[in-house]
C-alpha cells in the first residue's frame, strides 16, 4: 500500500492544482437557487453522489438519488447533478434529457464538457483526470484503474462544495448533525 498511496496522492494534487479559483460556483449558487437536487451517477460516480447528496440533506437541501424508490418526479424549480467522467453514459444521457424535457436544470460533473450529457447541460464542472476509458488532454496518465481518479478528484471537490455552501449558509457541523440519520 505504502508504495502505491504516495502516487495516487500525487496525482489527484495534479489534478486538482489545475482547479480555477470558483471553479465550483455555479454549481453552488444552482443548489441553493433550486428548490429540490437530484442526483444521479452510474457505478462509483454514483457512489460518490449520494455521499453528496447525504450532505445536502445535512446542509437542509430537499435531496434526492435518483433510482431510489422514494424518489419524486422532478420539475422545472429543481436541479439534476450528472457525475459521469466520459459525460456519455447512456444511462444518464436518457436522464438528462428527461429532466431538460420537463424544465429542470442539468448540472455535469465530468472530464469531457464537450460530451452528450455536457451538451445539453447548464453547468458543467470539469475536472482535468484522466482515466483509460477518457483519453487525458491534461498532460499525465494514471496509475489507477479506471475512472478511480475522476471520482476520488470529484468527492473532494464536492466535500469542498460542502464546506462553500455551510459558509454561504451560515451553518456548522454541529447545526447539520441535527439532520443526520437517528434510526442507526
Amino acid at each position: 500500500m505504502q508504495t502505491y498511496l504516495p502516487q495516487i496522492l500525487a496525482e489527484l494534487q495534479a489534478t486538482l492544482s489545475q482547479l480555477s479559483a470558483g471553479h465550483d460556483e455555479p454549481l453552488a449558487a444552482a443548489i441553493v437557487e433550486a428548490k429540490r437536487v437530484f442526483v444521479a451517477g452510474a457505478g462509483r460516480s454514483g457512489l460518490v453522489l449520494k455521499g453528496f447528496a447525504m450532505r445536502l440533506m445535512h446542509l437542509g437541501f430537499q435531496a434526492h438519488v435518483v433510482g431510489e424508490t422514494t424518489t419524486p418526479s422532478i420539475a422545472p424549480d429543481d436541479l439534476l447533478l450528472i457525475g459521469s467522467g466520459s459525460g456519455a453514459t447512456g444511462t444518464l444521457l436518457v436522464i438528462a434529457n428527461e429532466a431538460r424535457r420537463v424544465g429542470a436544470r442539468v448540472a455535469l460533473i465530468t472530464i469531457r464538457a464537450d460530451s452528450p450529457i455536457g451538451q445539453m447541460a447548464q453547468i458543467a464542472l470539469t475536472i482535468p483526470a484522466s482515466t483509460p476509458k477518457v483519453a487525458s488532454p491534461y498532460g499525465f496518465p494514471s496509475i489507477q484503474p479506471m475512472g478511480s481518479l475522476f471520482e476520488q478528484a470529484m468527492f473532494l471537490i464536492l466535500d469542498g462544495l460542502v464546506l462553500k455552501l455551510m459558509t454561504r449558509l451560515k451553518t456548522d457541523s454541529e447545526t447539520m448533525f441535527i439532520n443526520h440519520a437517528n434510526l442507526e
